[in-house]
């Protein structure tokens, strides 16, 4: 297991928590809770080790095409493909958007 922490600047605030995601299916579970500063802080734990900076592009290319909240953001993977990385992330983003 490696444990990953990225701390990102913010573009946006939001309210609230949310949840996507199961670890125990396979996939992957990623947890937000919002806040009011300038930086999403991810720690991220997996079972892939030296994935560091492919986390890191992850987020990069997440920053590109929208805002990333203010907020703490806990990842627990088992292993998901980089496309279901994405798509739990973008699912706690959407939902604490609407709060």
């Amino acid at each position: 297991m490696e444990q990953i922490t990225l701390s990102l600047p913010a573009t946006r605030n939001a309210r609230g928590h949310a949840l996507a995601g199961v670890v125990g299916s396979g996939d992957m579970e990623v947890l937000f809770s919002a806040d009011s500063g300038s930086t999403l802080s991810v720690d991220i734990t997996t079972s892939v080790d030296n994935s560091q900076a492919r986390w890191q592009a992850l987020f990069d290319r997440i920053a590109l095409t929208g805002s990333l909240p203010a907020g703490r953001m806990q990842i627990h993977d088992f292993g998901a493909t980089p496309g279901v990385a994405r798509i739990r992330i973008e699912q706690v983003f959407e939902e604490v958007s609407h709060a």
